[in-house]
């Protein structure tokens, strides 16, 4: 895969589907203990890659994946945001994770509303999800400026049952 597909430019970023070139910036995020904490823990490279494969092959099976997410100023891979609906999910999910030194700039927002906007658009998505655990009050705070609001506990499927997420989300018709 060499990049073609959907892209969307925010006013700082560029979403884009992930490259090769991008496994630097994913062993990064998921070799960073706080960053990784709640997207799975710690990764060695070989599981990184296997993400990484992973939302690659979601565009290809599903039409829709995370996008890898790059600073336009700097070109700098920075982290993945976008749709997500994995078998036996409990909805249509927009998720994010970013590199911990891109924290605080308000790019998850930036890059969670356009691929929200973008899954409305293109997916028919009228109902959007975030999965986020009780402790994880950044991206709860993220939710909340993207509209979202708590609906409780939630459930993932196996192997993944056991870990504690709340449901946040926001329904808009088109």
């Amino acid at each position: 895969m060499n990049g073609d597909g959907p892209r969307i430019d925010t006013a700082r970023l560029t979403l884009r589907l992930p490259i090769q070139a991008d496994f630097e910036g994913w062993c990064e995020l998921m070799g960073d203990e706080v960053a990784a904490r709640h997207l799975g823990g710690v990764q060695p490279p070989a599981a990184v890659w296997r993400g990484m494969a992973t939302m690659a092959g979601s565009w290809a099976l599903q039409g829709h994946g995370m996008f890898s997410v790059v600073e336009r100023a700097s070109g700098r891979w920075i982290g993945r945001v976008g749709p997500w609906r994995p078998h036996g999910w409990p909805g249509d999910e927009v998720g994010w994770g970013l590199v911990r030194s891109a924290w605080g700039n308000g790019y998850a927002t930036e890059a969670a509303r356009a691929t929200m906007d973008w899954a409305r658009e293109r997916l028919g998505w009228t109902d959007i999800i975030h999965c986020i655990a009780p402790d994880n009050t950044a991206s709860q705070a993220v939710a909340r400026r993207l509209g979202a609001a708590p609906r409780g506990p939630g459930q993932l499927p196996a192997p993944f049952e056991s870990a504690a997420i709340e449901i946040w989300g926001s329904r808009r018709d088109l």
